[in-house]
């Protein structure tokens, strides 16, 4: 067996063009989305990450605007910023790029952004909706792999779904998504007895604990659909995700490729989510 690759640029592509269209809509009652990215520090993977959040806006037709600020930003003037944002009405989602300095805490900058401009999904107001069924926003590599996962068809209902990794920002929310849609999910951590054959029950793998090939061939049942959120960087600067692509896609049913699997949605649903925000403020929400 060949797995079928999910392809997340091109799925993120189908999706932008609808988001295009719904913008332009909106615009024509007078809105227009507004994102703002706040960027504390010099970290490279994140300044390319907001330079590309930068460019997917402009795609679409989304403002965007970055408060790019020194390393040594004192967490006091990090927060006036959110809370000046909180206040602009042309700003209808903030995203402070994380990870922040080690001088700041990052739990306290997220709980000061306004609950309905947290396009990330991060504030515990948001966390909360999320736990019983009612999302305002889901976080955006979560809500990227239902995506998918919805885009391509495939069934969640019934299915056994394993989840390597636990983080606030992938693991707990995918979980939790995967049961609203009936799945009977585990999710496993650095604790875990018998990985392998845990990971072997899987109809539905995600892999979201940040090490090179991890999962490998062995550890996955024939026909699995695997989810690789993992993006590392090896010696020789090749990207590989937190599976072994090379031998589990002889196995596996469905795979994400790393790059070009979940990454490009992870983008895609922060534009979907400055849309729902600037939708919302329009209702008076």
């Amino acid at each position: 067996m060949t797995a079928k690759v999910l392809d997340g640029k091109a799925i993120s592509e189908e999706i932008k063009a609808k988001i295009k269209v719904d913008v332009g809509r909106l615009k024509e009652k007078g809105v227009t989305p507004g994102l703002a990215v706040v960027l504390v520090g010099d970290n490279p993977a994140s300044k390319v990450y907001v330079k590309n959040k930068q460019k997917a806006c402009e795609a679409v037709g989304i403002y965007s605007e970055e408060h790019k600020l020194p390393e040594a930003t004192t967490q006091e003037d990090l927060l006036s910023i959110v809370e000046r944002l909180n206040k602009d009405s042309k700003i209808h989602g903030i995203l402070v790029q994380l990870p922040l300095p080690k001088h700041i805490d990052s739990d306290t900058v997220l709980k000061a952004i306004n609950p309905f401009k947290d396009v990330d999904g991060f504030h515990p107001y948001n966390v909360g909706m999320l736990m019983i069924g009612d999302p305002i926003f889901i976080p955006c590599t979560p809500y990227g792999i239902m995506k998918m996962i919805e885009h391509s068809g495939i069934s969640v209902e019934g299915k056994t779904a394993v989840i390597v990794g636990r983080s606030n920002i992938v693991g707990k929310p995918v979980a939790l998504l995967l049961m609203q849609k009936n799945a009977t999910v585990t999710v496993c951590h650095s604790k875990t007895k018998d990985l392998d054959e845990v990971c072997r029950s899987a109809d539905i793998l995600v892999a979201a604990i940040g090490k090179p090939k991890i999962i490998k061939g062995n550890m996955v049942k024939e026909g699995a659909v695997i989810i690789d959120v993992g993006i590392n960087r090896l010696d020789d600067g090749s990207l590989v995700g937190d599976v072994d692509y090379d031998e589990v896609s002889k196995k596996a049913g469905w795979i994400t490729p790393v790059p070009g699997g979940v990454g490009p949605m992870t983008i895609t649903m922060l534009l979907n989510n400055t849309l729902d925000a600037a939708r919302r403020s329009t209702e008076g929400s």
